[in-house]
């Protein structure tokens, strides 16, 4: 995750609070080397994360399973779930807050 997601990952969790669960994956997918535990401690130290970062397993082709199994292309990537588990956005690159809140707000008034 790059320091742009993160920020915007902690703004929804701010906006929405207990009525959005947001959570973060760290998906090693080049400079295996250099991203071992103690830099993602570091990482979501500095730039202070105050949700829970989940990381991806390795494989043996260098793409983490997680990453694979939802075709992510990088960082960072958006993944909205619904309230019923259903992946409703896969989105890589940045997006504006604003079609980000909006379409929140629409999964948090779909019927449950």
């Amino acid at each position: 995750m790059r320091s742009d997601g993160i920020s915007q990952a902690i703004r929804l969790r701010q906006t929405f609070g207990e009525d959005v669960v947001v959570l973060g994956l760290h998906t090693v997918f080049e400079h295996h080397e250099a991203m071992q535990p103690v830099s993602l401690r570091a990482y979501l130290h500095e730039f202070q994360v105050p949700f829970p970062v989940a990381v991806d397993r390795p494989r043996g082709n260098g793409i983490p399973a997680t990453m694979s199994r939802l075709d992510l292309r990088g960082t960072a990537t958006l993944l909205l779930v619904d309230k019923r588990g259903g992946l409703r956005a896969n989105h890589f690159g940045a997006i504006d807050d604003l079609p980000l809140g909006a379409a929140v707000e629409r999964l948090l008034h779909e019927p449950d």
